[in-house]
């Protein structure tokens, strides 16, 4: 998908249903049934971002970190699109949850973490890590994120900010503590990634109150006022957990 200066590309790891347990078991659309799994099941796609800017290589969350054949499963749905991990210039974590951040490290013949993307800054808010590592499983997987502390590819955000003169990013701390959002412009185009805050485009039409978030009103309150202005100002949404929905142009 082009946006003028965008190439926008889902790396959709598959549908999943998750419940209390925060388990997520795979789910096949073409045979399973979602009646089947235990009651509060949840069906959402894991899905990953590229975008391809006139400046970055950019990747938005990095999915559950599953493997195929030994190699992450992000890695190949990079290559599938002709992008080899190495060309990732910018990680951006909307936040810690394992379910967007197991693909950040990949763990080496030795039992030893690696990042993913090995030429990537990474841009984590440090109150965020410093939560997930004191908060650990099943939200977090803190084996495989400890290996951002203290490493000189990782640039530590605190509060709302700005990268290279064209990323914004802002902490709602409406679905966990510390996460954080993001709008990227580019010759006069917004992209904008709600990670969990929006993360499907029927939540954005409806007064819908998680029970799994945070804050749920805020996220309700948040999601009508971004559906608002993306709809006055043309934004393109990016929703993580949709999978019907990847992404989608607001208009009037």
């Amino acid at each position: 998908m082009i946006e003028n200066h965008f190439t926008i590309i889902p790396l959709s790891e598959g549908s999943f249903t998750v419940d209390k347990t925060k388990l997520f078991v795979p789910f096949e659309t073409n045979k399973d049934v979602l009646q089947d799994r235990p009651a509060g099941s949840l069906l959402v796609e894991v899905q990953p971002f590229v975008i391809i800017t006139s400046k970055d290589i950019l990747l938005i969350d990095t999915g559950l970190g599953f493997s195929k054949n030994g190699e992450l499963q992000i890695h190949q749905n990079l290559k599938a699109n002709n992008i080899q991990p190495e060309q990732i210039t910018k990680v951006l974590m909307s936040h810690l949850h394992k379910d967007h951040s197991g693909g950040i490290s990949k763990m080496d013949r030795l039992g030893n973490y690696h990042l993913a993307f090995p030429n990537a800054t990474y841009f984590v808010q440090q109150k965020e890590f410093e939560f997930a590592m004191e908060k650990g499983f099943p939200s977090f997987m803190t084996e495989e994120i400890s290996v951002l502390q203290d490493h000189p590819k990782v640039e530590w955000l605190h509060g709302d900010g700005l990268i290279d003169n064209y990323i914004q990013y802002h902490v709602t701390s409406a679905h966990s503590p510390f996460h954080q959002v993001f709008w990227i412009i580019d010759g006069g185009r917004k992209i904008f990634f709600g990670g969990d805050d929006a993360p499907q485009l029927q939540q954005m039409k409806n007064k819908f109150i998680a029970k799994y978030d945070y804050n749920g009103k805020k996220c309700m309150e948040l999601r009508q006022q971004w559906w608002e202005e993306g709809q006055a100002e043309g934004w393109r949404f990016l929703f993580y957990h949709d999978t019907k929905h990847p992404s989608f142009c607001a208009t009037i």
